[in-house]
């Protein structure tokens, strides 16, 4: 909903915290290795982690403690999704060699029978659709690493190690736009959409974060965030509000004046 940030790290834990203020409200820990990815649950009572240990950990947000905790995966376990409804089912991904990443759909919209879509280091993004039992995947060609729904439902975003964003129809997979201008060569980074699906954005490795407007495919601001590699990529589901990570930090930025919020002493 907006009102918690969820980070994780080579720490081995999670921490909940209030984006809005920079305080810490609580800290996870039972993983035996750094923690890759997390996600919150759409009532905010649970967490899910992946992590080197090849476990998935589902969590009481609550009481801090893990609820249960998902083995047998024969590499590193990099990502889980399904939304994470109490009555969902959990699903999720081994890829050894791929690159970290949990896909959480947005939060405004109902139950969806189809999963949230897949980046692949085979230049696919993969969508599946539950009810039919179908696999509908697109090639782009360049590794992806990170690939995104737009709030209303209809595009996907996909970030590749070309440099270059793409925006997909999600039925028929038609190239709608690309985005260049931002470097992206080695690591995973993550792509967004503004909460009103105006603007694409993506981290890069300058230490920037670039913004391009949907339809025109412009660029339209570029934020130097730091010195290091931008990785994480998060806007509030109804505000203009953004999170960046990079280099160990998380810096809460507002579109309105794309100025980074200073956490209180």
């Amino acid at each position: 909903d907006g009102n918690y940030c969820l980070t994780c790290g080579s720490d081995k834990t999670l921490k909940l915290w209030n984006p809005h203020k920079g305080t810490a409200l609580r800290s996870y820990q039972g993983h035996g290795y750094e923690v890759l990815d997390a996600a919150g649950s759409f009532d905010n009572s649970q967490l899910c982690s992946c992590s080197a240990d090849k476990t998935v950990a589902l969590w009481d947000v609550a009481s801090g403690q893990v609820v249960r905790k998902y083995r047998g995966h024969a590499g590193v376990s990099t990502g889980g999704s399904g939304g994470l409804r109490p009555r969902d089912p959990l699903g999720v991904r081994d890829a050894p060699e791929g690159p970290p990443q949990i896909c959480v759909p947005p939060h405004r919209h109902p139950p969806a029978l189809t999963a949230p879509p897949r980046s692949s280091v085979d230049g696919r993004v993969r969508r599946y659709d539950l009810r039919a039992g179908q696999l509908y995947s697109d090639y782009i060609g360049s590794p992806i690493t990170s690939v995104c729904f737009s709030r209303d439902g209809q595009c996907a975003l996909a970030a590749s190690l070309d440099s270059t964003l793409r925006l997909l129809d999600k039925e028929t997979g038609e190239l709608l736009g690309e985005y260049t201008g931002h470097r992206s060569t080695a690591y995973r980074l993550d792509c967004v959409l503004s909460e009103r699906d105006a603007h694409v954005g993506s981290a890069s490795e300058d230490g920037h974060v670039y913004f391009w407007d949907l339809v025109e495919g412009s660029l339209a601001l570029s934020l130097a965030v730091g010195r290091g590699v931008v990785q994480s990529l998060s806007f509030h589901p109804t505000l203009p509000c953004l999170l960046a990570a990079t280099q160990g930090q998380v810096q809460l930025w507002r579109e309105d004046s794309f100025v980074p919020e200073e956490a209180p002493p």
